[in-house]
């Protein structure tokens, strides 16, 4: 598509923040139609690089963590309209990671079925995130946060995700999806970061790809829109070749979704460790970035449907 950057955002110190806060200073100011470019940092803001071991990943500290660019303050957005950001090119670095870390710690969806931290560095070409075993996971790169500021006063952390958007983690909002987020303070207040070269649905160990980026939006005011939370188009493609292909599916079934979800991850693992040969750790780390989760059913009462599905193409 055709396109003109007309503002940039580096990743310096004053474009940069670590809060949801309608009080920050807008780094830019655009006019709807305008086109802006943001570099972001990875999550954990530059504590180590692609030459990373394990232990730089496990003692990578939380304060900070999410460095957000941004806010932007998009003229005539005011609070009850729908800000739409249109997402027009992704760019990595060649680099990225995940990881998970000791179960004691409490972070993933299995904290309690591994005991010691994993980490994979991802060696990232244009279309391809290289894993081990000669398995190849195609990149589709997006913002794992990308949101407003709340109407309320004060700062809010940036892990959950909230009714204007931010850590939501939606794989589909990739190049050419657009993504509109309902307005609660004037301008709107965009920031983005956290970016992934790709993921799984669910992003179960806690990472997905995570990778430094740049990002470039479009963006657009509503006022003929009314919603309560985010929403998205994306034409992002349900396989990782953008195409109907065969997938290996593991259903976990359980009065509770989210148990059934644990079950549908955990018999995925006992999968790929029985049939692709991989570590248990190895398969967790693809899980996060390549593993799709679908809520198969939620009405044959007690128990619910969740399925697991990974793409026989990423296997040589």
């Amino acid at each position: 598509m055709a396109y003109s950057v007309d503002y940039e955002l580096d990743d310096s110190d004053e474009n940069v923040h670590h809060v949801w806060d309608n009080s920050i200073e807008p780094a830019l100011t655009v006019e709807p139609g305008d086109v802006v470019r943001f570099e972001c940092r990875d999550a954990f803001d530059g504590q180590f690089g692609p030459d990373a071991e394990l232990e730089d990943f496990l003692n990578a500290s939380f304060d900070p963590v999410h460095p957000i660019t941004g806010p932007v303050y998009v003229e005539g957005a005011e609070p009850g309209d729908v800000l739409a950001v249109e997402f027009l090119d992704f760019e990595h670095k060649g680099w990225g990671y995940t990881g998970f870390f000791e179960g004691e710690r409490g972070f993933g969806l299995l904290p309690e079925d591994f005991e010691e931290g994993g980490v994979h560095i991802w060696d990232l070409d244009r279309d391809v995130a290289h894993f081990v075993n000669g398995i190849e996971v195609p990149t589709d790169c997006f913002p794992g946060i990308a949101g407003l500021a709340p109407g309320e006063d004060g700062e809010f952390g940036t892990l959950p995700p909230r009714d204007t958007g931010g850590n939501m983690d939606v794989k589909h909002v990739t190049e050419g999806s657009t993504l509109y987020l309902p307005v609660e303070a004037e301008g709107g207040l965009f920031s983005t970061a956290d970016c992934h070269a790709a993921q799984g649905d669910g992003e179960v160990s806690v990472t997905g790809i995570e990778a430094p980026m740049f990002v470039t939006a479009r963006f657009d005011v509503r006022k003929d829109m009314d919603i309560a939370q985010p929403q998205v188009h994306s034409s992002h493609p349900y396989t990782p070749t953008g195409r109907d292909e065969p997938q290996y599916g593991t259903t976990g079934i359980a009065p509770d979704l989210m148990d059934a979800t644990k079950l549908a991850v955990r018999h995925m693992i006992d999968h790929l460790e029985a049939e692709r040969g991989l570590t248990r750790a190895e398969a967790y780390i693809l899980c996060s970035a390549a593993v799709d989760l679908k809520v198969s059913e939620v009405v044959d009462a007690p128990n619910w449907t969740v399925t697991a599905y990974v793409a026989d193409s990423l296997f040589p």
